[in-house]
């Protein structure tokens, strides 16, 4: 007969900061994707891009281009959260997020026949934003400690090794 054992507690690291921000623009790229994706399925999106229009809009490489900078924002976010110094990637994304929650907004306007699939999305991205605006802003910071050295210490330091 086994004897009942005690259930292992499962570890629990914190997750760095970059790594949330990274997972959050990823998911606000995908999100920006899927809903455009999705939304081929509604009757005659189809049809008009076959013939030159998005929306109101007519088709053009400018308005491609448009949309290709617009998506191109939060991929960049994805590199530029892992790879930029502390103090950079805590502004770029607190500015890139704040700047991201009206264009998101932006996208609700439209055939009010589809409030819910475009209200759901934005709601979404704009959870997802405010995330990342709430980890860059509460991002953790280190106090100075008593053994770091002092300018004039780094002086004689760096004086000592090019003797």
């Amino acid at each position: 007969m086994r004897t009942p054992q005690a259930a292992a507690t499962l570890e629990d690291p914190p997750i760095p900061v970059r790594a949330k921000l990274v997972a959050a623009w990823t998911s606000v790229m995908f999100l920006y994707a899927y809903v455009d994706i999705i939304a081929f399925f509604k009757p005659g999106v189809v049809e008009d891009i076959l013939v030159g229009k998005v929306f109101e809009f007519d088709v053009t490489q400018t308005l491609l281009t448009t949309f290709l900078v617009l998506m191109a924002i939060p991929i960049a976010m994805v590199l530029l959260s892992m790879t930029l110094p502390a103090r950079a990637n805590r502004i770029t994304n607190l500015v890139v997020a704040s700047v991201q929650i009206p264009y998101a907004a932006f996208n609700v306007v439209g055939d009010s026949s589809w409030a819910y699939f475009y209200g759901l999305g934005v709601a979404l991205e704009v959870i997802i934003l405010v995330l990342i605006l709430r980890w860059a802003w509460t991002w953790p910071s280190t106090a100075p400690s008593a053994t770091t050295a002092t300018s004039s210490d780094r002086e004689t330091a760096r004086a000592q090794q090019q003797a």
